[in-house]
C-alpha cells in the first residue's frame, strides 16, 4: 500500500472515531480525534491512563488552533515566544477556550498544543482537517514505542490502524513548557 493510501486509510478511521498509531518527532503517538468523546475514553483505555491528567493536541499549523486556544490571555511576548517556536518540536500549555472538551483539559484550565514541523504527522492533521489528540504509544508507566516495531502486540490488537513511517530522529518528547511563565514542565 502506498503511503498516500495508508495516510487516506488513517484519516477516514479518524473520522469514523478510530484510534491510530503513527510516528511523531520522537516516539510514536497514539491519535484521535479530540472532539469524539468515545474514541478519546477508548484512547486513555488502551493508555490505562487517567483522564484527570488531561491529553496533548498536535496541530499542522496555527490555524487549526482558532477556537482552541485564548491567544488574549497571553502577555504579547509569551504568544511571540509560543508563535516562534513553531512549527517544531515545542510543546506549549496555553490557556484553553471553552470550546476545549474537559477529557482534553483533565483537571486543567489549560490545553497542551503543539504546531507540529513532522512531514507525517503535520499531513495527517491537515488530511483530517483539525487538531488531533497525540499522546505517546504506550501504557502508562511503560516505555514508549520508538519504532514501529516496537509497538506491542496488545496495544496494535487495540487500535484500528497504524500509520508506517518514521520518527522525527528526537531523543526524548517534546518539552512541555507553560505558555503563561515558561517555565519547563518537562525537559
Amino acid at each position: 500500500m502506498s503511503q498516500a493510501t495508508q495516510l487516506d486509510f488513517a484519516i477516514a478511521t479518524l473520522h469514523r472515531g478510530g484510534v491510530i498509531a503513527c510516528p511523531t518527532e520522537a516516539v510514536w503517538g497514539l491519535g484521535c480525534d479530540p472532539f469524539d468523546e468515545a474514541a478519546v475514553m477508548r484512547l486513555l483505555a488502551i493508555k490505562q491512563r487517567e483522564v484527570a491528567k488531561g491529553l496533548l493536541l498536535v496541530a499542522a499549523d496555527i490555524g487549526q488552533l482558532e477556537g482552541l486556544v485564548d491567544w488574549a490571555a497571553l502577555p504579547p511576548e509569551r504568544r511571540d515566544a509560543v508563535l516562534a517556536s513553531w512549527p517544531g518540536a515545542n510543546t506549549w500549555v496555553l490557556p484553553a477556550t471553552a470550546r476545549v472538551p474537559g477529557w482534553i483539559t483533565g483537571n486543567h484550565d489549560g490545553v497542551a498544543v503543539r504546531v507540529t514541523a513532522h512531514p507525517l504527522l503535520a499531513a495527517l492533521c491537515r488530511g483530517f482537517g483539525g487538531a488531533l489528540v497525540s499522546t505517546s504509544a504506550n501504557a502508562a508507566g511503560e516505555p514508549p514505542a520508538r519504532t514501529q516495531a516496537e509497538l506491542t502486540p496488545s496495544l496494535r490488537a487495540a487500535i484500528d490502524a497504524v500509520l508506517p513511517g518514521d520518527t522525527g530522529g528526537l531523543d526524548r518528547p517534546t518539552p512541555i513548557r507553560d505558555a503563561r511563565s515558561g517555565t519547563v514542565l518537562r525537559g
